[in-house]
């Protein structure tokens, strides 16, 4: 089994720090939100107060220990209610970050930001852009937030289902095509997750976008807006339209770069997306057919042959790569898979697959604990638990998950049966909790309009799924071309010029506005 819809702004291991990155035919409404017996109950929420402090309690592992170095930054803990239709029962935590805006004079407020995933770490993510925003009109006008949503990173609980050396396990196995392999990891993994997370089915049956929606806005409330402004990446828009769909008038502005489709079907998306890698491993080809020494050849139409050549001895025969570890045929997928995100990680694709040949699996294995968000003392964080608790209570299950596993499959055939998702609808068809929203087209008639940003050749979400967003939220535009899964905050000054002056002004990009990556 495993995984990826979208990625996380900020991956561990190899690329701590990187900026890469991401749920939903249904055109019916979605299911009503939980209601709440008594709304003077969550009075207590929307009142707190956070008591702003020291981050390095909120670490989860070296990556956060790392990022909560940050000068400037200091955490608090938001209490929620666990199951909003109760709110007068049990509580969880949310973890969050603050920098605070360096002129105060001409502060706007709070800019709250999501990375994707789901189950990427936003404190984690905030503390690492700090730099970058503080160079700018974030750092100066807002006060930069980052929060893990519930069940992820410094939030409490966490979900929790497999261990660290499960992990690894899992990832050097190889069930080959065997749909009772598939059902069965699938099943003992969902099982799992039931068991060892703290509230068990009641904290999983309240963990998805419709719940993180409504911390979100305690969390506006607790920070002092009136109003939210926020930036969500990849996984992180479909936060940010959410919001938008439950709370239209509490919107003051939202960028959301590397856009879902709100009304496209979990395996549609999973099909698209693969359709996305196999475009952007074309592109790669090309490029790296341009040079001598080319891993793959010269000839780009054969790369995707090679490259199965390459990897297909790993299924019996695993390559060294390092520290007593091995490169699983997975893992190589994975590695691959985790390069697509941006071509700034090609040549070290490329370098990878060229020791590869020489019986060298470190780089690829590497790239896959990037992907996997595996730090270097072996420890995982919670992005992997995470991404499916909040997949499998966002979607209606698969009716048939081997027909969409073969159209997967199908659909990015270079990576054969090894892509790191294949078992998500498996997964997801065993969860022991039914799914509490479906997609659709959101009807929202009084937000303020976002600015949606979307990349030509985005590998994860398409660029028209972000057409598509802008068009339903009557919102502004900025197309970017080139390959790479978001693009803001990336050093392009076309978009971050773009993106600033609609966070500060509300100011939209001319219809039509393009920038190269």
């Amino acid at each position: 089994m495993r995984f990826s819809r979208c990625r996380t702004l900020i991956t561990a291991g190899l690329l701590a720090g990187a900026l890469t990155a991401c749920t939903p035919q249904a055109t019916a409404p979605p299911p009503s939100p939980s209601p709440v017996a008594d709304t003077h109950a969550l009075d207590r929420f929307y009142d707190q107060k956070l008591a702003w402090g020291d981050c390095a309690a909120y670490a989860t592992g070296q990556p956060s220990q790392d990022a909560f170095r940050t000068p400037g930054v200091e955490c608090a803990r938001l209490t929620v209610p666990l199951d909003y239709a109760n709110p007068r029962g049990e509580t969880i935590t949310i973890g969050v970050l603050r920098h605070e805006a360096l002129d105060p004079a001409n502060r706007i407020g709070s800019l709250v930001m999501n990375p994707g995933g789901p189950g990427g770490s936003g404190m984690e993510a905030a503390a690492r852009l700090v730099p970058t925003v503080s160079n700018n009109a974030i750092g100066l006008r807002f006060d930069f937030v980052g929060f893990d949503p519930r069940g992820v990173g410094a939030s409490r609980p966490r979900v929790q289902c497999l261990t660290d050396a499960e992990r690894d396990a899992e990832r050097a196995s190889n069930p080959g095509t065997s749909e009772a392999a598939w059902s069965g990891q699938a099943r003992d993994f969902a099982a799992k997750c039931a068991q060892r997370t703290e509230h068990g089915t009641a904290m999983l049956a309240n963990m998805g976008t419709r719940d993180v929606v409504k911390d979100l806005d305690v969390l506006r409330a607790a920070l002092g807006d009136a109003k939210l402004s926020y930036l969500g990446y990849s996984y992180g828009t479909q936060i940010g339209y959410s919001y938008a769909e439950a709370f239209p008038e509490r919107v003051r502005a939202l960028l959301l770069d590397g856009a879902i489709d709100p009304a496209e079907n979990d395996p549609d998306s999973l099909v698209a997306q693969g359709a996305g890698f196999a475009r952007a491993f074309g592109q790669f080809a090309v490029e790296c057919a341009r040079h001598d020494g080319c891993a793959l050849g010269r000839d780009p139409a054969k790369a995707a042959a090679e490259f199965q050549n390459l990897v297909q001895p790993l299924v019996a025969a695993p390559a060294k790569a390092g520290d007593g570890r091995l490169l699983s045929y997975r893992d190589a997928i994975t590695g691959v898979v985790e390069a697509m995100y941006s071509s700034h990680s090609w040549p070290f694709l490329d370098t990878g697959l060229g020791l590869l040949r020489r019986g060298d699996g470190s780089v690829l294995l590497r790239l896959a604990d990037g992907y996997y968000e595996r730090a270097a003392d072996g420890k995982y964080s919670s992005l992997q638990d995470a991404y499916y608790a909040v997949r499998c209570g966002d979607n209606p299950r698969a009716s048939d998950p081997a027909v969409s596993r073969q159209r997967m499959t199908d659909a990015a055939p270079f990576l054969g049966w090894g892509r790191p998702d294949q078992g998500e609808l498996d997964v997801c068809a065993s969860w022991p909790v039914p799914s509490t929203s479906q997609p659709h087209r959101p009807t929202v008639t009084s937000a303020a309009p976002p600015l949606v940003i979307s990349t030509t050749n985005d590998p994860v979400t398409p660029y028209q799924a972000g057409v598509n967003l802008a068009n339903v939220f009557h919102g502004g535009l900025l197309t970017v071309d080139g390959t790479q899964h978001t693009a803001f905050l990336h050093g392009n000054m076309c978009v971050d010029v773009a993106g600033l002056d609609y966070l500060v002004d509300n100011s939209q990009p001319a219809p039509g506005t393009r920038c190269q990556a």
